[in-house]
């Protein structure tokens, strides 16, 4: 069992953010999801706290480990969305965590994959979508596409 698992951001940044200070449902989610144990976290709780580029040392591994298992996994808006998540995360964490920077690489190439096999009209746009996502990662860690 991994026990960091069981813990919540909060503890393992050892950071209480508080009460919300701002009225906005994405403000109260965070700060929610702030004291959830990650081991918890959903596909869509880990969106949005990526989204948001929180606990990202904590919550990419996790994310990682659903996107091996689905490339394609969903959370409240379409599939992919928390791959999309996880390429837009800032340069500078790509550039210091090369090993997480690796596994990504090769979930987005399986899914690039699977979407250019895929004949489905509803694909068309998250390989839109994905591709600039895909664009941006590329190119603000210095792989070549």
């Amino acid at each position: 069992m991994n026990t960091t698992r069981s813990k919540t951001l909060q503890e393992l940044e050892n950071c209480d953010w508080g009460e919300p200070s701002f009225d906005s449902s994405l403000v109260s989610t965070v700060h929610r999801l702030r004291r959830t144990p990650i081991e918890e976290f959903t596909i869509e709780d880990l969106r949005v706290a990526i989204g948001q580029d929180v606990g990202l040392p904590h919550l990419i591994p996790l994310a990682i480990e659903r996107l091996e298992e689905n490339p394609l996994a969903q959370g409240d808006h379409y599939p992919g969305d928390l791959l999309k998540s996880v390429l837009v995360v800032d340069e500078l964490f790509w550039r210091t965590h090369a090993a997480l920077r690796a596994a990504v690489e090769i979930i987005l190439l399986r899914a690039e994959h699977f979407l250019q096999q895929s004949t489905e009209d509803d694909h068309k746009m998250l390989k839109e979508s994905l591709n600039e996502a895909a664009e941006w990662f590329r190119s603000s860690v210095g792989i070549d596409p």
